[in-house]
């Protein structure tokens, strides 16, 4: 059974942000050989406002998007409804006239909430697919809580990237036999072991100092400044060290002034955000990738990562330790610097078998995800009635 589905979610590469949810564009690709896909995308007015950065085209998909309107500073109990308005003046009569068997949503708030009072108006099933902060920390606030609770509840299906994610889904009132584990996926054909030398020479670094790697958005709640504050007690050990961010965002300035006042700016690098494609010989140029996260789902760069050979340093929070063993790397209490120092004083001086780091990698494969992802769809659609198409 072949469906027509809409997936709705801010988490997809748009012309101003064409970096923006790599793993989603990823899975719902694939999505795009078992069943007929459109992405539409929520845009922020603030980032439309910044201009296009890129230009964003995807295989087998539908694409488009909207631009989500909302009070700024205030309000923030109100952005679903604002999410809902946003779409409906803008898409509202092509989704009335579409015909989709399904909705997926990627994100719980404002995305999740707003699509299943869409879902409801057209008389179809909602699948919502959560992440990690979007149950980690959008649902801790006491006035969006009750919303996401709602949205969980009534949603046919709820898929998360772990086992932790699910079983706060659940406690948030999702049911439980509805909730699924679906581990984000890796292409091995793109991540796959190589050449440390010649992935260095192609990106003009240091052929022999050690190189800690961040990948992802600069911001707190990722850590990246703690490992800053980290990265001084192993130069103690290996002075050549070098640390280099990949990516961008709001604390790029601070990383700059940080590193200065630790004495440290000649080692740290921000090399700015790279396209996707381009990762894997950062993280075989790599001897190991840190992400000392504050709060996570199952991040795409840790699987990454590990399909390259390359080991992680990273912190026991969300669905880390369910795809991180010992062999693979070592796990720190977030928040925690000085076990962060200690471990990668560790990391650079254990031999590790690279091998057995991506052998365990070969566990999280895209075409495992997206096959049970379109069976989840299918099952869905089939138990539920036949959809009410919207007539107002």
């Amino acid at each position: 059974m072949r469906l027509r589905v809409l997936i709705l979610t801010n988490l997809f590469p748009t012309p101003w942000d064409p970096l923006r949810g790599t793993f989603n564009r990823q899975q719902f690709e694939r999505l795009g050989q078992y069943h007929d896909v459109d992405v539409l995308t929520a845009v922020d007015f603030r980032e439309r406002l910044g201009g296009r950065k890129g230009e964003v085209k995807v295989s087998g998909l539908r694409t488009d998007h909207f631009t989500f309107v909302y009070p700024p500073r205030i309000g923030r109990t109100l952005h679903a409804m604002c999410w809902l308005l946003s779409l409906l003046v803008q898409r509202g009569r092509q989704l009335r006239l579409a015909n989709y068997d399904c909705l997926l949503v990627s994100w719980a708030y404002p995305d999740a909430v707003a699509v299943g009072w869409l879902a409801r108006r057209l008389g179809i099933p909602y699948v919502v697919k959560v992440h990690g902060s979007d149950l980690n920390v959008q649902a801790e606030h006491a006035l969006r809580r009750p919303q996401i609770r709602s949205a969980l509840h009534h949603a046919n299906a709820v898929i998360a990237v772990s086992e932790a994610l699910a079983t706060k889904a659940v406690a948030l009132d999702a049911d439980a036999a509805r909730v699924h584990v679906l581990y984000n996926g890796v292409d091995p054909g793109l991540f796959a072991p190589g050449s440390r030398s010649q992935a260095r020479e192609r990106l003009d670094l240091s052929p022999d100092a050690p190189l800690v790697l961040y990948v992802g958005n600069l911001k707190l709640a990722k850590g990246c400044l703690d490992l800053l504050e980290a990265f001084p007690a192993l130069l103690a050990e290996h002075p050549r060290a070098q640390l280099v961010y990949v990516g961008a965002g709001p604390c790029q300035t601070s990383l700059l002034e940080r590193a200065s006042a630790l004495g440290c700016a000649d080692r740290v690098f921000l090399a700015g955000p790279v396209p996707h494609g381009a990762l894997p010989d950062w993280f075989r140029a790599a001897d190991l990738l840190c992400l000392p996260s504050h709060n996570e789902g199952v991040p795409n760069v840790v699987l990454e990562a590990m399909s390259c050979g390359t080991p992680v340093v990273a912190t026991r929070v969300g669905g880390i330790p369910e795809v991180l063993p010992s062999q693979a790397g070592l796990l720190v209490p977030a928040h925690n610097r000085d076990a962060l120092s200690q471990a990668l004083i560790d990391a650079a001086g254990t031999r590790w078998e690279r091998d057995a780091i991506v052998r365990q990698a070969a566990a999280f494969r895209w075409d495992d995800n997206v096959s049970r992802l379109a069976g989840i769809l299918r099952d869905v659609v089939a138990a539920s009635p036949s959809p009410l198409r919207a007539t107002a």
